[in-house]
């Protein structure tokens, strides 16, 4: 589950993966003749790989009826990732966003109405893949589909309005008997697979400048900032980067920011709310710091730590310093300390060797009352977005405030192994009887 700091989020869903699909069956399709339950089933995708953002390239769609009776009518759903987008659209579908809810990012996602039957044991495809595009924040994403004999319906918690498509109708087409291979490659009703584009997201640091007089109080904000051009999908239940503080020497922390561990008195590792992080979004870390003894200037090194950055193929911006100018260092040796690393003060973290989660501090911006320095313009000045951070130490309590209702959990979803549409079906009470 990686990170071994107060970076690491706790997803609601434990093994929920990057797609989802928010879809809850308002109805059922048409009943079999003899009231069996349609068995149908989903072909495989390959990995796309080397698409530049604005590429288009294809779905391709392949579903087999596995049982005995024809099915009337079936839906088909495919969903996608922010960094894909639509190449055309379908006018037998409708095209909407979901929202980032249970510690997921948001998702674009159509539900489409085949109108046809589908035959026992008979491979059907679409006469195209389904078309899509790279956009231009792609770099690490994923598309997939299912199917349905169920009528499914988008749940109305948080996502956009649904858009009918205007191109030609999507349609089935027989593409021969199956075999026993066949079937068994079709076992799942959804699938998803990576989308990988060749593209960079510029990951970019920002320190600050302090000034102030022993026993003054100052708040240094650090920065982490997604300069782009990509949106970045890390490991689930992970931060998606780790930036690693180095407290100036002279000074000592009174409040880290809570989504910070204390690894030694002058050392924080600082993760992120998301285990994604969108272009121009980040996060910001205040510190509350005491000027403890006037050594001049002084210095402290901001860094990344944490899961590899291939993509990101600036370094100049990768560090960044906290300076404080605690005033000029008395000639005979004395300090004017006000109290020290060593002298008891609280400094909002846990005491930790290996980067236990973080403790009472929140992400505080305030607290201070003393001088607080302007932000430098090293290793980049954009102001972090993105998500906000929560208090308490906890990364990612994203969930209350964007979960879609209970009820969608019981619809059809694309999890890791799982998906797109579950077995999950509404019966009426004449079918029940």
């Amino acid at each position: 589950m990686g990170n071994a700091v107060s970076g690491r989020r706790t997803l609601l869903s434990g093994t929920a993966a990057l797609a989802a699909v928010a879809l809850i069956a308002l109805g059922s399709g048409p009943a079999l003749a003899d009231g069996t339950e349609p068995d149908l089933g989903v072909g495989g995708l390959a990995p796309v790989t080397g698409v530049a953002p604005g590429d288009g390239f294809g779905l391709p769609v392949s579903v087999l009826n596995k049982g005995t009776d024809t099915v009337p009518r079936v839906y088909l759903a495919y969903s996608f990732s922010p960094g894909v987008e639509t190449a055309e659209t379908y006018s037998n579908c409708v095209y909407f966003r979901v929202s980032s809810y249970d510690e997921q990012p948001e998702r674009n996602h159509a539900v489409c109405t085949v109108d046809q039957p589908l035959k026992p044991g008979v491979l059907y495809g679409t006469d195209q893949p389904l078309g899509l595009r790279a956009g231009a924040s792609a770099l690490r994403d994923n598309a997939g589909y299912g199917v349905s004999a169920d009528e499914p319906a988008p749940d109305e918690g948080g996502e956009s309005e649904h858009v009918p498509g205007t191109g030609a109708p999507l349609k089935l087409v027989e593409r021969g008997e199956a075999t026993e291979t066949d079937r068994a490659a079709h076992a799942r009703t959804s699938v998803r697979t990576d989308v990988t584009a060749d593209s960079t997201a510029d990951f970019a640091l920002t320190g600050a400048e302090l000034k102030g007089t022993v026993g003054d109080k100052v708040t240094a904000r650090v920065k982490f900032t997604n300069k782009g051009p990509a949106w970045v999908q890390g490991e689930l239940d992970t931060s998606v980067t780790t930036v690693d503080v180095r407290i100036p020497a002279g000074t000592s922390v009174v409040k880290a920011n809570g989504f910070c561990s204390k690894v030694t008195r002058t050392h924080y590792a600082c993760g992120t709310s998301q285990s994604w992080v969108r272009p121009t979004g980040g996060e910001t870390y205040p510190f509350v710091l005491r000027i403890d003894k006037a050594v001049g200037r002084t210095t402290g090194k901001v860094s990344f730590d944490g899961q590899a950055r291939p993509f990101d193929r600036n370094a100049a911006n990768d560090t960044a310093e906290i300076v404080v100018e605690t005033g000029e260092a008395s000639s005979t040796g004395g300090s004017g300390s006000t109290g020290g690393p060593d002298s008891g003060g609280s400094d909002g973290g846990t005491s930790s060797t290996g980067g236990s989660t973080a403790g009472s501090s929140g992400a505080t911006t305030g607290g201070d009352t003393g001088t607080t320095g302007s932000a430098t313009t090293s290793g980049g000045g954009a102001t972090a977005g993105g998500a906000t951070p929560r208090t308490g130490g906890s990364l990612a309590a994203t969930g209350s405030d964007s979960t879609l209702p209970t009820a969608v959990l019981a619809g059809a979803a694309l999890l890791a192994g799982g998906g797109l549409f579950s077995a999950t079906r509404r019966r009426t009470a004449a079918r029940n009887g």
